[in-house]
């Protein structure tokens, strides 16, 4: 859902709200930032009957500290932008858009289901030279 640049965050988030009410019937709590506070909170508890909840920083903090709440949310995109086709926004439709959203998700819930111990990274690889005949060296 696009918005245009010039409406603030708070005006523009009750459409996409509205629209998350009537999707996803299920979804009871909403976070956001502190660009979403004031009346907006209001309105989500009194016209959509959900809980909209603002994420904000300890008043003591200095520097950069990690927000879980919002940690979790940016961990899901990294996940998200790991996937070639979502790294950059090349979908004209966000219908299209919100589909390769689901295909990378269900990959990475299947990949989770179906291991067998914990997760793992994979270490650096070796470069092995490869010669002009197609033979890698010390073959």
């Amino acid at each position: 859902m696009r918005v245009a640049a010039s409406v603030q965050d708070r005006d523009g988030a009750r459409r996409p709200l509205l629209w998350t009410r009537l999707d996803h019937p299920g979804v009871k709590k909403i976070w956001a930032d502190q660009g979403f506070a004031g009346r907006l909170v209001e309105w989500t508890t009194q016209i959509l009957c959900r809980e909209l909840e603002i994420v904000r920083k300890d008043p003591d903090q200095r520097g950069f500290q990690v927000q879980p709440k919002r940690w979790a949310v940016e961990r899901t995109f990294s996940w998200l932008t790991a996937h070639r086709r979502l790294a950059r926004d090349y979908e004209a439709s966000p219908a299209r858009s919100e589909t390769m959203i689901r295909w990378a998700m269900i990959g990475i819930m299947v990949r989770r289901l179906t291991r067998t111990g914990p997760a793992t990274r994979p270490g650096p690889r070796l470069i092995a030279r490869v010669s002009a005949a197609g033979h890698t060296a010390g073959s």
